[in-house]
């Protein structure tokens, strides 16, 4: 049986607005195995990116409590939720985030170096995660000598350069167009796959959707699980 990688008990979120406090996620429950992929999927403004920041201890619920590994976040502060994530979680989002003075190797480094992995050893796996997503021959070019898709890679091959247990994907197809936005998913599910990295993708695209092995629906603060 598969171990749980992230558990979300009676989750809610409100946030002030003016005089009044504005509900966004209530009573969310989420049980999710080690190795699954789940799609969160619901209209913008739905909550979806709240969701995945309580999910991956970036925010703070209002009540409720999120596990994941078996770590309660809950009882850590800010620093503490930054190291332990450091080690075991990645996250790919819909601006790429790259360092611009970097190079695609450098960014791709970063996290390991900052993880104190064995210089060279960093080196040779930063360049085969390049490899992997197809820029091999664009090791040294900086972000703003690649286009949009071949940045997105470069994030993605930086998200699983530490062999995260779990992966946090943020509408990572958003600023890129459909086809190559499907080349992205291929890679990133193959990459997940490779590394049997647990999987949360925030999208509202069905057909992507569809690829998970669940999928969550976020409607009126609500999450139906399916």
């Amino acid at each position: 049986m598969s171990s749980p990688a992230i558990k979300a008990i009676d989750l809610a979120k409100t946030v002030a607005s003016g005089d009044k406090r504005l509900s966004i996620l209530e009573a969310v429950e989420l049980d999710l195995n080690t190795g699954d992929s789940l799609a969160i999927v619901g209209t913008s403004g739905s909550g979806k990116s709240t969701l995945l920041a309580l999910l991956a201890g970036l925010d703070l619920p209002t009540r409720g409590r999120v596990e994941l590994l078996g770590a309660d976040l809950s009882g850590m502060d800010e620093d503490e939720r930054a190291a332990w994530r450091a080690a075991r979680v990645g996250f790919v989002f819909q601006s790429f985030q790259l360092l611009a003075g970097l190079s695609a190797l450098d960014n791709v480094l970063l996290p390991l170096e900052l993880a104190g992995s064995d210089p060279a050893t960093a080196r040779t796996t930063a360049r085969t995660l390049l490899e992997q997503v197809g820029l091999g021959h664009r090791i040294a070019h900086t972000p703003r000598q690649l286009s949009g898709g071949e940045q997105q890679r470069v994030a993605l091959a930086r998200a699983f350069a530490c062999r995260p247990q779990i992966l946090f994907a943020d509408e990572p197809t958003g600023n890129l167009d459909r086809a190559t936005g499907a080349a992205i998913i291929d890679q990133l599910f193959a990459l997940n796959a490779d590394q049997q990295t647990t999987l949360v993708l925030v999208t509202h695209d069905e057909g992507l959707a569809a690829r998970c092995d669940r999928t969550a629906r976020l409607s009126d603060g609500r999450l139906h699980v399916q």
